[in-house]
């Protein structure tokens, strides 16, 4: 055990956000106030206007660097959400000719699930894959979910409570077979898996600032180049963004989600490497208590998520005895419900354990006396909770 001591609480929720790095903060700052470069990037008629135009195509060109794309494949959001939502809807009305039908996973962020949803009722039909328990779809069980009509994939790169990696260029290879697009939602995987939007056959990919130490309320949409690939508005007004998304473009914001997908270009194998110690070291020191299972552990996975079941205690009650250590018992988006996680039953996981699991993420900013403290707390909670009642207390 490192004698260091940690910041309390310590932060281990990085999959729900992850704090602003200050390199990004401190471009963010210059387009703010009134001595900086505030003025709107539509505003052409000036060089204010100019400068902060040249600042969201500077971001641009940085998020399509990180993907091997071009800078005019990038079209901003205000987050993955809207991204998510612009892909699925957007596409699907702009093809209907093409075919109704979308196949999309159980397990998938509320994003695509509850869009693909409402696409249903709309008079589209969906098919609704099931993970292995390993959290991942395979080629084979795509392959017979396409038929001559399906317009659309979608298919998520990194699993946002799971931490399951799907192979998205087999996935995309498939879709395309059968003539269909292929759309990965890639807000977990930034930085922490290779991609390459090209070379793995990507055709919409949504990505989020604040999975990737940037501010929260931006994000963007990676759309093809191509003519099968069209996208129609769900936001009017000015025709911004090629047509596809109208509204004043935050340049702060833009510039942060810039800069801070830069960093995740440089920087991602030296996180990665260091987050990946930090997940030997946990499960090492969690492996010393017993009736701990990782679910979707037999998978390949990024480190930097672990979500563990913890048999016989309610993860509700795990949660509050957790004092000074930040974690979750699932997506951030869906907190609110007292329910089981529809992701880890939707990934196999027995009921009686779902309401009995958490998630742990870590990021650049975790240390190992982080971990150590959670670890110690961690280990006496699981201890607590378990302990028989005292004789004569019932």
């Amino acid at each position: 055990m490192t004698d260091v001591t940690p910041s309390l609480p310590v932060y281990l929720d990085y999959a729900a956000t992850t704090p602003v790095d200050d390199r990004v903060a401190a471009v963010m700052q210059r387009y703010l106030t009134v001595d900086q470069l505030y003025a709107n990037p539509a505003s052409r008629s000036h060089m204010l206007g100019w400068q902060a135009e040249q600042a969201v195509e500077q971001a641009r060109r940085q998020v399509a660097d990180s993907l091997h794309a071009d800078p005019r494949e990038i079209v901003w959001t205000s987050g993955a959400t809207e991204a998510d939502n612009l892909a699925l809807t957007g596409f699907m009305r702009a093809n209907r000719e093409r075919g109704m039908h979308l196949v999309t996973s159980i397990i998938e962020h509320k994003a695509v699930v509850d869009t693909a949803s409402a696409l249903e009722l709309e008079g589209f039909e969906v098919t609704w894959l099931t993970p292995g328990t390993d959290g991942c779809i395979t080629p084979e069980q795509l392959r017979h979910a396409m038929r001559d009509d399906t317009a659309l994939v979608s298919l998520m790169a990194v699993n946002n409570e799971l931490g399951s990696v799907n192979d998205i260029a087999a996935l995309a290879a498939v879709a395309h077979e059968f003539g269909a697009a292929f759309h990965s939602d890639a807000a977990q995987a930034i930085g922490r898996i290779p991609l390459d939007v090209e070379a793995q056959g990507i055709d919409l990919m949504s990505l989020s600032a604040h999975k990737a130490y940037g501010p929260k309320g931006v994000g963007a949409l990676y759309v093809r180049r191509h003519p099968d690939i069209r996208v129609e508005a769900l936001i009017h007004g000015g025709g911004h963004e090629r047509g596809m998304r109208s509204g004043t473009l935050p340049t702060h914001q833009i510039a942060g989600m810039g800069k801070a997908f830069a960093l995740m270009a440089q920087e991602g194998d030296a996180d990665q490497a260091h987050i990946a110690g930090l997940a030997e070291r946990f499960m090492a020191g969690i492996a010393q208590t017993g009736g701990i299972y990782h679910n979707a552990g037999d998978g390949h996975h990024v480190p930097n998520i672990i979500n563990l079941a913890f048999d016989g205690i309610d993860g509700e009650s795990l949660l509050m005895a957790l004092r000074d250590v930040a974690v979750s018992t699932g997506s951030a988006c869906n907190s609110a419900s007292v329910d089981p996680s529809y992701v880890l039953l939707g990934a196999g996981v027995p009921r009686s354990l779902a309401l009995s699991s958490l998630r742990f993420s870590f990021g650049r900013f975790t240390t190992e006396a982080d971990i150590d403290h959670a670890l110690g707390v961690l280990q006496h909670a699981v201890s607590g909770l378990r302990a028989p009642a005292p004789a004569g207390s019932g």
